[in-house]
């Protein structure tokens, strides 16, 4: 049994559930999922940001560790291989705050972002990178202290 979820914008124009054809979109939530979808409906900017954090810290993921990951992810046929690179950290070195820094810029993530690839190396930064441009990234981080693999 799966119910409909309209906008709450549709709801704040008075539409109703039949009415304005094709201006309102109706997803389809599974009943397993019905009452965890009405409790972040329920949720304030503030709280979704709080929850999001919690989740991260919970599962040891970043939205945008993933995001910067995500596309390259199967989008590099095998033929591409011999030409791209991935950029792994594989040490921080002495000067962690000076690596922060560089990932920080490199890759142009935020501080915390930055400060848990770091905190997590080895870790990989980059896949699918040409080798020119996992080369120049490198040169971004070693003068900072970090070690760099290209694989």
């Amino acid at each position: 049994m799966t119910d409909e979820i309209k906008p709450k914008a549709a709801e704040a124009e008075g539409a109703d559930k039949g009415s304005a054809e094709g201006t309102e979109i109706a997803v389809e939530v599974p009943s397993k999922f019905k009452k965890l979808v009405e409790e972040v409906e329920a949720m304030t900017v503030i709280e979704l940001s709080e929850l999001v954090k919690v989740l991260e810290k919970k599962f040891g993921v970043s939205a945008a560790a993933i995001a910067v990951a995500g596309p390259a992810a199967g989008a590099a046929p095998a033929e591409e291989g011999k030409s791209t690179a991935d950029v792994e950290l594989t040490e921080v070195g002495a000067s962690k705050i000076a690596v922060i820094k560089a990932v920080k810029e490199a890759l142009g993530l935020g501080l915390k972002e930055a400060k848990d690839l770091v905190d997590g190396a080895p870790s990989m930064l980059k896949t699918g990178l040409k080798k020119e441009d996992a080369a120049e990234l490198a040169k971004k981080l070693e003068p900072a202290g970090a070690k760099v693999t290209l694989k």
